[in-house]
């Protein structure tokens, strides 16, 4: 539930976005932050919501989550001005970063290590994909009929009857050595994430090379690296620099980074082909999506099997190499083509190939993290995917976007050219998440290791133990 709802609300409010700029009076600019408040704040409190769900408890940390959420929900519906939802909106994603870390922690500490956890997650897996689609349609549907008010409304009774709920349902668990908090370090990651990723996210817009962002490059580079300054020298850090020394872990987080690049420059740029270049309304375009929806399913299903009988690399391969294929689809699809013939196929594979990637690289990022930074695994890996898609979207809009003002400019208004304009900005968007995808699949065949998943949750010893441990379960030939 936590995270269905989480998920869908980063892409709910896509669709309702001009029934929410008339009726509050919105700029364009300001309409923006909408989407950006939340998803900035998420990414920046991730790795911070796993450190205190390990610190005070993982179920308390999850109805914290839901608590506010809720409420954030409450208040941005009842927004009358820009100013009060992009606010409300803002804590809605402190609220989804206490809720995601907590939740995956403790799903990972219920369920065994082996075919138990791989079902699990791969119910969780596709939960992300099936979620991020489905508040596509619900926003362009709530918007069209009821309001786009109940975008957010919807969320109250679902976040607060799961805050009531989880005590009678989810065990409570943390980690058994609780030192100091570190708040220091704490407060200088978060800063940094927040910073990074609201700067990505401008990028686009104000440009690579202003003051402004290559000034905000500067200081997030700066704040990182007050922070490893920090972690080495406090007792009780809040990311031990050790973690960083399972192998497993560091390539599924890097590989995450670039695949959900990829996957986000797809759904940010199929949206605007559909509307753009084939015509569809918001709730065609969004009802498009459902055999997507499925087949990110049926991917997740397929690999959550796939994964104990096989490496975990030669499963994310497989989904790469059925995303690259996809988006190569997307990029030869012509303007004024046909669904079934143009966008069902490549939509299909993509479902698939996303579907096959969200779950296998949940899996391989908490191979030899103990129990006790399961909170800080489940941090890493979403704070990777937050920050990968970030960056992923601002590197591919960039490259899109190249040159089409002045394309724009010199259509005059003719419709055919202006869709030839937007035809071209979409097939160099698609043509650039397909050559992400092809680096995500290089350094997945080259870096992450080659034998199948460990079968057991390594014991809490110590990092130095678990490491070697958990590589000797995880591959024989690691380092060849």
């Amino acid at each position: 539930m936590g995270q269905f709802m989480v998920f869908t609300d980063v892409s709910i409010v896509n669709l309702a976005l001009p029934s929410i700029q008339d009726g509050l009076g919105m700029s364009d600019v300001s309409l923006n932050y909408i989407v950006t408040a939340y998803a900035t704040v998420l990414g920046g409190f991730l790795l911070l919501g796993g450190r205190l769900a390990d610190t005070f408890g993982r179920r308390r940390m999850i109805q914290i989550g839901f608590t506010i959420f809720a409420v954030a929900s409450l208040t941005s519906g009842l927004a009358e001005s820009g100013t009060m939802l992009i606010a409300s909106r803002a804590f809605q994603g402190f609220g989804a970063a206490m809720i995601t870390p907590a939740a995956l922690a403790i799903l990972t500490n219920t369920f065994a290590d082996g075919p138990e956890r791989n079902k699990a997650l791969g119910v969780w897996g596709s939960l992300s994909g099936i979620a991020s689609i489905v508040g596509v349609i619900l926003g362009g549907v709530f918007a069209d009929s009821i309001g786009w008010e109940w975008i957010f409304w919807i969320n109250v009774p679902i976040g607060l009857g799961a805050a009531l709920l989880a005590p009678r349902i989810l065990p409570e668990s943390r980690a058994e050595q609780r030192g100091q908090f570190d708040t220091l370090g704490a407060a200088t990651l978060t800063a940094s994430l927040l910073l990074l990723i609201f700067t990505l996210g401008e990028a686009t817009t104000v440009g690579w090379d202003t003051f402004r962002t290559i000034g905000s490059l500067v200081g997030v580079v700066l704040l990182l690296t007050a922070f490893l300054v920090i972690e080495a020298k406090v007792k009780s850090p809040m990311m031990p620099l050790r973690i960083f020394r399972l192998k497993t872990m560091r390539v599924a987080n890097f590989s995450a980074v670039l695949v959900f690049g990829t996957f986000s420059a797809l759904f940010f740029f199929a949206s605007l082909f559909m509307q753009d270049v084939f015509g569809y309304s918001p709730l065609k375009a969004g009802f498009a999506y459902v055999p997507l929806a499925f087949s990110v399913a049926a991917g997740a299903g397929i690999a959550s099997g796939l994964v104990a009988k096989v490496a975990a690399r030669s499963v994310v391969a497989m989904g790469l190499v059925l995303t690259v294929t996809g988006l190569v689809l997307l990029w030869r699809a012509p303007a004024g083509g046909s669904y079934v013939v143009d966008l069902l196929g490549p939509f299909i594979l993509l479902g698939l190939g996303c579907g096959m990637v969200f779950v296998t690289l949940q899996i391989a990022a908490f191979v030899g993290v103990s129990d006790e930074e399961a909170g800080l695994g489940a941090g890493l890996i979403n704070t990777s995917q937050e920050a990968g898609g970030a960056l992923g979207l601002a590197v591919v809009a960039t490259i899109a976007y190249n040159g089409m003002g002045a394309e724009l400019a010199a259509a005059n208004g003719d419709p055919n050219l202006v869709t030839k304009a937007y035809e071209a900005a979409n097939h160099d968007a698609f043509l650039s998440g397909a050559a992400l995808g092809l680096v995500a699949l290089l350094v997945v065949v080259f870096l992450m290791p080659r034998g199948k998943p460990a079968t057991a949750t390594p014991s809490p010893a110590t990092q130095q133990d678990q490491e070697p441990a958990a590589q000797a379960v995880l591959a024989a030939d690691t380092d060849r």
